[in-house]
């Protein structure tokens, strides 16, 4: 028999229940109310920071080097007697496995080949005679720093391995670099790679200016914490779960202190006024936005390593290169008469078939040296060695963009192939249908990861065209700052109440 909580009459068993499972909510409530007001304090700021960001990066994005702007830096393209051929450039480069590609451009006023293997590693070795090129030399690097069409007074400011435009792992195989300012109004400046004597980067004034409150707070992209990769992960990772936690708890405070019927004695629906008023009905809203945005964020870091990879391995992209290839065609009188401003010749393999392309200023590459496009049922037949057992691929020719092949800051090349395979993951491979360069990895995880990442953090589910995404992002953007904006004055007030 169970008692009343004041003695007396006894009470029901299911009283008891309902009156203790009360009180446990009531506690509940209180934690989450604790939680939610002294880290909210310290994550408000955080979420008015990432939001304010946000919207500077819809118009600036991180610097990187376009195709087109590498393109914009090539000399002309010279090719004279008595050049060694890309295959004797891959002897010399001295690779054990295929090669990603060779690209033959200039080093100063002299063709090299600069071959760069499937993990990254680049080699530069001279066209003439074969020998390797380091391409350290400051006054050779100014000389190609004067081929950009903005230069104009250009200045060595030294060597650079790492500062904030280049701190991620990609530019790792190129360092160091030289950093050159090239003297025009937009404040220019070229980082080239001393190992390789290549343009890598290029950044403008405005571009510094802007990410320095666009992406750098965005992406707490700090150079001491971003040049450690696995520590800047796990911190992304916890401050955004940390900040999730704050969302959510304010969420399930502002349902619960919602009245519609019957409403609050004042016939008001929330018990506050003010800013707390606009921080509790806001919320409901706001809120949503804030989740949206912190959820997608945090799973752009990919937690778990719920997320494929984008590529195969090196392993899959040799099989795949194959190991049996056929020596390239190279003939430099045929390819000087290909176009007037040839600036550089690609060289690739796939399924074992050499392919050439040359890159003629700003067109698209084009067939060079007698190199054809590889016959699509070779391809499928060295698709499947990406996937040993699950056989060859079903090809799809894509010829415009759809939702999950598609570009964000400048267009995908296009028409590309679609091997499809029917492995449990059911993998996609994008490749390019002229030379066979595979273009990306996409199984079922990255296809989810599209809709939970792009879908929910830049709103791309329509596709919409500009102006109407910036408005929509913006006013989405808007509800999530009045959230943050409205629990600062919130928490700083009752900092000053408890502590003077």
């Amino acid at each position: 028999m169970v008692y009343g909580p004041g003695g007396g009459a006894p009470a029901s068993d299911a009283s008891f229940i309902d009156v203790t499972l009360s009180n446990f909510g009531k506690r509940a409530l209180r934690w989450l109310l604790l939680g939610h007001r002294w880290l909210g304090i310290v994550f408000a700021l955080v979420f008015a920071v990432w939001f304010l960001s946000g919207a500077v990066m819809m118009y600036v994005g991180f610097p990187r080097l376009s195709e087109a702007e590498r393109r914009a830096v090539l000399p002309p393209l010279a090719l004279p007697p008595g050049m060694i051929g890309p295959d004797a450039a891959l002897a010399a480069a001295k690779f054990s496995g295929p090669p990603a590609r060779i690209d033959l451009g200039m080093l100063g006023d002299a063709p090299v080949y600069r071959v760069s293997a499937l993990d990254g590693t680049r080699i530069t070795v001279s066209a003439l005679d074969g020998r390797a090129i380091a391409g350290g030399d400051p006054a050779l690097l100014l000389e190609v720093a004067k081929n950009h069409p903005a230069a104009r007074a250009v200045e060595d400011l030294g060597a650079v391995t790492w500062d904030q435009w280049t701190v991620p792992q990609r530019f790792n195989p190129l360092r160091p670099f030289r950093l050159v300012a090239l003297g025009d109004a937009a404040g220019t400046r070229l980082y080239l790679s001393e190992r390789t004597g290549e343009v890598v980067l290029d950044t403008t004034a405005s571009e510094r200016f802007w990410n320095w409150l666009g992406a750098v707070p965005h992406w707490i992209y700090l150079t001491p914490l971003r040049a450690e990769p696995a520590l800047w992960r796990d911190v992304v990772l916890w401050v955004s779960g940390i900040a999730i936690a704050v969302a959510v708890s304010g969420y399930i405070l502002g349902l619960s202190r919602l009245r519609l019927k019957p409403r609050y004695a004042t016939g008001r629906t929330t018990p506050y006024r003010g800013f707390a008023a606009w921080h509790h009905l806001g919320g409901l809203i706001g809120g949503t936005a804030l989740l949206t945005f912190i959820v997608s964020g945090w799973l752009s870091m990919n937690p778990n390593r719920w997320f494929s990879p984008a590529l195969p391995d090196a392993a899959a992209l040799a099989r795949y290169a194959g190991t049996e290839a056929a020596p390239f065609r190279f003939d430099p009188a045929e390819a000087t008469r290909i176009c007037p401003d040839l600036k550089e010749i690609r060289f690739t393999r796939a399924a074992g078939v050499p392919v050439a392309r040359a890159l003629c200023g700003q067109a698209p590459p084009r067939p060079c040296c007698g190199s054809a496009a590889p016959n699509p049922d070779r391809l499928a037949h060295a698709l499947a060695g990406l996937m040993p057992g699950e056989g060859a691929p079903r090809l799809e020719r894509i010829e415009r963009e759809d939702a999950y092949w598609y570009g964000d800051r400048e267009t995908r090349p296009l028409p590309v192939l679609r091997a499809v395979f029917a492995d449990p993951a059911a993998t996609w491979i994008h490749l390019d249908p002229d030379t066979g360069e595979i273009l990306g990895r996409m199984d079922r995880s990255n296809r989810v990861s599209r809709w939970l990442f792009n879908g929910l953090h830049t709103l791309d589910f329509a596709r919409l065209p500009r102006p109407a995404w910036d408005v929509v992002m913006g006013l989405w953007l808007s509800a999530g700052f009045l959230v943050a904006v409205t629990g600062l004055v919130i928490g700083w007030r009752r900092l000053k109440r408890r502590f003077g």
